[in-house]
């Protein structure tokens, strides 16, 4: 499968100090790609708020790197929007899965889901703008997937939400635009997550085969790279789209999925 192992990453967006004196908000960053995210962030300078409803992980994650936290249910509307208030940058990372058959679909994980990873982004979003105008700067990262691009049997949930992702940031980069906002998605492949861990560890067991052939052969089939992306791979370019050197980038989709959205 080639070198997958963090240790061979090298970080290169996101200058120390680069942005420093912005506020950043990170949901789902308390593991994966939201705590990669969180570390960059405020290896460049930020003050990053990282907000998660594991209180335990995301504690860990913030004392790490000198950052606040707050322990939050983002399927609750009552508390979501106040976290999108004075920050200059937003990345809307948090999400869950279910698998299932479209006409076998429990309709309250369906609206669960979308709760999670459409509603609380545009809450989020919505809170954090006004702030963003009247300062002529902000930064809105929204980590979609691939499935933000391509649909998969299964995850009709998730399917929708992402493409709904997708969606709100090109319209927040329209709007955004005259104010200095920039609105983005990136769309990784499978990642090596909590998330993606758990979904191979349960295959493997299901199917009696060893965990190396599940991302091989399952997870990877449609990619032609290989492995699995890692985090701090996602959170370099989230970084760099923070960046000066992305200020005319904004209502994108940035694929990081080994080459699957090629075929």
């Amino acid at each position: 499968m080639g070198d997958s192992s963090a240790a061979a990453f090298r970080p290169q967006a996101g200058s120390a100090g680069e942005l420093t004196g912005k506020r950043a908000l990170v949901t789902g960053a308390g593991s994966g790609i939201g705590a990669a995210v969180s570390r960059r962030l405020a290896a460049a300078g930020a003050d990053v708020l990282l907000a998660d409803r594991a209180a335990e992980s995301v504690e860990t994650v913030a004392s790490g790197i000198g950052a606040r936290h707050t322990v939050v249910d983002l399927s609750d509307p009552e508390t979501v929007a106040g976290l999108g208030e004075d920050v200059d940058i937003v990345v809307n990372n948090a999400g869950l899965q279910h698998v299932a058959p479209v006409h076998q679909y429990p309709p309250e994980m369906f609206s669960l889901l979308l709760d999670v990873m459409v509603q609380a982004p545009f809450r989020i979003i919505r809170a954090a703008l006004p702030g963003m105008y009247r300062r002529g700067w902000g930064r809105i990262v929204n980590i979609s997937s691939v499935h933000g691009l391509r649909a998969s049997p299964l995850k009709s949930a998730y399917v929708t939400a992402k493409h709904g992702l997708e969606g709100l940031s090109k319209t927040v980069a329209v709007e955004g635009a005259e104010h200095g906002v920039t609105s983005n998605c990136i769309c990784p492949g499978y990642v090596r997550t909590p998330l993606v861990e758990h979904q191979v560890s349960e295959h493997a067991v299901r199917h009696r085969v060893p965990r190396e052939q599940v991302v091989e052969d399952v997870l990877l089939a449609r990619t032609p790279v290989k492995r699995l992306v890692e985090p701090e791979e996602v959170a370099e370019l989230a970084v760099w789209l923070c960046g000066d050197s992305a200020v005319s980038v904004t209502g994108s989709s940035f694929p990081m999925d080994g080459g699957w959205a090629a075929h």
